[in-house]
């Protein structure tokens, strides 16, 4: 049997650990969009409209920003001339958003950034480690979910 001060002790590394791990993602991804003049909610943005299934209203749910705040983003990636708004071809209420050229490379050169990263962190890291992290992490996923949808 494992003893509470163990456990507890144990628990509290952990979640210093995965702290520690969100802190470091986080800034990575702050460096990568500054590093190509974006903020990190900008590259979000991009990257939505790179999958072309991108609508404002779902990204600012999503994302838990206001209608405003996105529009204000899409304003300066406009102005930017990184991606076009067209009128909606089904419902002419509706924008619809698309990269420029100079979007498509500005998200070639981040795609390629980001797998260099990946390739240098992750890539020489054990299988069956990285496949146990990634099932400890959905797991941990979920429960945090589940505690956070049981607290609203």
């Amino acid at each position: 049997m494992v003893n509470k001060s163990t456990l507890s002790s144990s628990v509290g590394t952990a979640i210093e650990s995965l702290q520690r791990l969100t802190e470091a993602f986080v800034l990575r991804r702050e460096q990568l969009a500054r590093s190509v003049g974006l903020t990190e909610t900008q590259w979000r943005v991009i990257e939505e409209i790179s999958t072309e299934h991108f609508m404002p209203s779902m990204f600012a749910r999503r994302r838990e920003r206001s209608s405003a705040a996105v529009s204000k983003i899409l304003r300066q990636l406009l102005d930017r001339d990184l991606i076009r708004a067209t009128i909606g071809k089904e419902d002419a209420r509706q924008r619809e958003y698309s990269l420029t050229a100079s979007g498509k490379r500005l998200v070639t050169r981040l795609r390629r950034e980001r797998t260099r990263a990946i390739e240098v962190v992750w890539n020489d890291l054990p299988r069956a480690d990285l496949n146990r992290f990634a099932a400890l992490s959905r797991e941990l996923a979920l429960r945090l979910e589940g505690y956070a949808d049981s607290e609203r």
